[in-house]
Formats: structure tokens, sequence, C-alpha cells
């Protein structure tokens, strides 16, 4: 007999084990705080959907980058964020919208009887953590009115990263950003 059966170790035990040892248990996931909206816009719309957001590759993982000062991207080791980013941004997007305009702004598909009087798509060319300790967020978004006039507009957002620059600090600036870009979406697109 084994000194592997003896023990009490099967082949199948020890590669759970390993798995186990190796799977990332110690991985921290980061959730994204809720930023405070003091400003409102009043829009020329009454219903709005907002399509999922698409974002880069490095972006869309739910890895957290960092970028140096020569612009290299490094992972942020052992932290994650907590939810599949662009579900998370198209959410998070479609909250700070409604609450600054007080229209009605739900992410596609549109879960209300009757349409939208516009549809938004945002377009994330960057999304990250620069060594100056700030967030950028910058892209494009398109608002196609049922009635009227299309838009495209380009965006470019940054937003300074607040104490040590630690993972936590690093999604408040996010979630400080993507309320900036709906402030952005509702002045300068949906009027």
């Amino acid at each position: 007999m084994s000194i592997m059966r003896k023990i009490g170790f099967t082949p199948f035990v020890l590669m759970a084990f390993v798995l186990s040892a190796c799977s990332g248990a110690q991985d921290q996931r980061i959730t994204v705080p809720k930023a405070q909206v003091d400003a409102t816009q009043r829009i020329s719309y009454d219903a709005v959907a907002l399509r999922e957001v698409s974002l880069p590759t490095y972006a869309a993982s739910e890895d957290i980058y960092v970028a140096d000062a020569n612009g290299r991207l490094s992972m942020t080791a052992g932290l994650l964020w907590a939810d599949d980013p662009s579900r998370a941004i198209t959410l998070e997007l479609s909250r700070y919208l409604s609450q600054i305009t007080g229209a009605q702004v739900a992410s596609a598909p549109w879960p209300f009887e009757g349409y939208p009087d516009a549809d938004i798509e945002v377009r994330i060319e960057d999304m990250l953590a620069l060594s100056d300790n700030t967030f950028r967020l910058s892209g494009q978004y398109f608002v196609a009115p049922e009635n009227g006039r299309d838009r495209a507009k380009l965006f470019d957002l940054s937003v300074a990263i607040a104490g040590e620059a630690g993972a936590t600090d690093i999604a408040a600036a996010r979630g400080q950003a993507v309320r900036d870009l709906a402030l952005t979406i509702a002045r300068d697109g949906l009027r």
C-alpha cells in the first residue's frame, strides 16, 4: 500500500488540495462605492435606454490595472473587481443618469412597455488608474433619439485618487468618474 493511501490521500484529493492552493484563494474583491450626486440636469427626454457599455480588453476583465509613467499596464496582484466591469459600469451609469435627470433610465434590453425616447451607447477607450494618482475615463458616447438629431461626443475625464491610491481609493475614483460621465452625457448629449 502506498504512503499516500496510508495517510488518506487519493490522487483526486491530492489534486483538489493542489488546485485549491493555487486558485488565488487570497484574491480580494473590490466593490465600487456610490459617488455622491449633487447636480441635476433637465433633459429633453422622459425615457432613456442605455446599451451595455463597451470597454477595452484590459478594463473588461475583473483584474484591476494601473498604468506606470511609461503607459505600461500592470495588474494589481490579488485584487479583482467585485462585478463584471461592463455590467457594473452600465448599471452605475444608468443609476447616475436617472438620479441626475429624473428621467426613466434603464439599461438594455428595455424593460418597460413602449419605447424609450432616446438610446445611449458608450464606448470607453481608457479606464485606468495612472501613476500620477488620477483615474482616467475617456472614450465616446452616442445619443440616438426616437425623433431628432443623432449626437456623437468625445469625453476625457480625470478624477484625483484620494488617500494612498490603494484599491478602495481607486474604486472610489472610478465611481466618481462614472458619475462625472453621466453628468457630461446629461449636460451635453441629452438636452
